[in-house]
């Protein structure tokens, strides 16, 4: 069965770890290149269908995504709207993989567009079963997850530092 993947914020290439048979990018940039979108992430949706895509990635890229922005005369978070659209537009047990550099290192804060900033425990608003593990309540962060609004839930499959990136792994719970 041929496998789809779709880098966030890919610039002018596309990167594909998971070598999947089609690889699609998606950016701010106005590009003219096939299998590319131009998406504002977190304010547009995703140009993808409910359950068509195997694979996304982001690289340094969710740093860039506001949490919390005015439009229309109200609060909106853009952070929170594009997980959910990643978890809507993914397979189930499909695969969420991102880099981005994260508190407590310097890197995190020194680019003046990061306004995102990532820690150890972010993940948990979008995995909360992860917290079970830890001795505690999931049902906390789910529902604050809930009530950012994010529609979705996540397993953790594996978070880890390379250097001062954090690097998530999730996957889609059927």
């Amino acid at each position: 069965m041929p496998t789809t993947a779709v880098d966030l914020g890919c610039g002018k290439s596309c990167r594909n770890p998971f070598n999947a048979e089609t690889c699609i990018g998606v950016d701010v940039l106005e590009l003219d290149q096939p299998n590319y979108f131009r998406c504002r992430l977190g304010i547009d949706g995703l140009p993808f269908a409910e359950g068509s895509i195997d694979y996304f990635t982001a690289f340094d890229v969710i740093e860039h995504i506001p949490r919390v922005l005015w439009r229309d005369g109200g609060l909106i978070n853009p952070f929170v709207s594009l997980m959910t659209e990643i978890h809507r537009c993914l397979k189930p047990n499909g695969v969420f993989y991102a880099e981005t550099p994260a508190f407590p290192h310097g890197v995190a804060f020194q680019d003046p567009t990061h306004v995102n900033i990532i820690t150890e425990e972010t993940v948990y608003y979008f995995c909360p079963k992860a917290l079970a593990q830890q001795g505690e309540d999931p049902n906390l962060l789910l529902e604050h997850g809930k009530n950012y609004g994010f529609k979705g839930c996540f397993s953790l499959v594996d978070q880890q530092w390379r250097g001062a990136h954090l690097i998530w792994k999730l996957s889609k719970l059927a």
